[in-house]
């Protein structure tokens, strides 16, 4: 016998009620369904489970249809990563479908889809160069972002709009795997941000401060109307940035709004390995915060999710 004199409590008049009684956020019909040897694309986007980051990408992709019927702006702001993951085809194709109207990307984007423009590979590997002092050495690619730079600068134009102007002038071996030359060719806006002294080619001898931040800057005054086009049903991709891009996406948020514009029925989703703060905070959850629309975010490799989220697009179960 306890020698306690408090007595644990007595479960005798515990409520209960009948299992079949209760609302429940999960039920069979939201299960998976087994795939079959000879199971289509969308047969194999139908079998998905119907739950948490399933749902999401089917809400996230009705919404985009939305916006493509509404003509609104989708726009895709993306880090370096995508590039390097292979992902450029994918995005192109859904810009030729309507799904891409505006990329946003930081100075890794620039530097990893030219490279791929003009020779077909990127991405060097730094643990075996950065001992030799030559990391981010290729003469090419620093001649040409900052001749960009120079000449956008000159002709008042954004960054990205010089980067594609540069490489089509070049006539590039390998501008269908190319977001610049595709973008550029298509007369899509393409707004770069740069860290002057993050990018390989800033410390290329003809590396020009003044016309770097003189073009991005330009692009962040384009990148604030795009945005500020958004109203009504507009739709912001956070992909693989986790610090420059929610950033800026934020300031040109709060320009549109400063200057009067309203910013409502707005969709945003942040696709990443990892959520990190600032996406989640500046991307997924102020702009849209007091009703101004939804926020969504995406966990998952980029290499996997994105290609998935183009099959939901052209061919998945929110289609039906």
């Amino acid at each position: 016998m306890s020698i306690y004199d408090t007595k644990p409590i007595s479960l005798d008049k515990v409520k209960t009620y009948p299992l079949a009684s209760r609302p429940s956020k999960v039920t069979i019909k939201d299960f998976a369904k087994p795939v079959s040897e000879d199971a289509s694309l969308r047969d194999y986007l139908s079998s998905l489970p119907n739950i948490l980051a399933v749902q999401n990408l089917r809400e996230l992709s009705t919404r985009m249809r939305r916006a493509r019927e509404l003509k609104k702006p989708i726009i895709w702001g993306i880090g370096g990563h995508v590039i390097k993951t292979g992902l450029a085809p994918i995005i192109i194709d859904l810009m030729n479908r309507g799904f891409v109207t505006a990329i946003a990307g930081n100075g890794s984007v620039l530097i990893h889809d030219a490279e791929i423009a003009m020779v077909g590979s990127t991405s060097e590997d730094v643990d075996a160069t950065l001992g030799e002092g030559v990391f981010g050495g290729a003469d090419e690619t620093g001649k040409l972002l900052n001749s960009a730079a120079r000449n956008g600068e000159a002709d008042g134009v954004g960054l990205g709009e010089a980067m594609g102007c540069a490489l089509a002038q070049m006539n590039s071996t390998h501008a269908d795997h190319s977001l610049l030359c595709a973008a550029y060719k298509a007369r899509l806006p393409f707004m770069a941000f740069i860290t002057i002294g993050g990018d390989i080619a800033h410390f290329h001898p003809n590396a020009d401060g003044g016309a770097l931040g003189a073009t991005s800057h330009t692009d962040f005054r384009l990148f604030a109307e795009v945005v500020r086009q958004m109203n009504g049903g507009g739709i912001y991709l956070n992909v693989g940035s986790a610090v420059t891009l929610p950033e800026v996406f934020l300031k040109c948020v709060t320009l549109v709004r400063n200057l009067g514009y309203e910013l409502r029925d707005i969709t945003t989703a942040n696709f990443d390995f990892i959520q990190s703060y600032r996406p989640l905070t500046n991307v997924v959850r102020r702009p849209t915060a007091d009703g101004a629309g939804r926020g969504y975010a995406i966990t998952g490799h980029h290499e996997l999710i994105i290609p998935l989220l183009a099959a939901e697009l052209i061919c998945g179960a929110a289609e039906e």
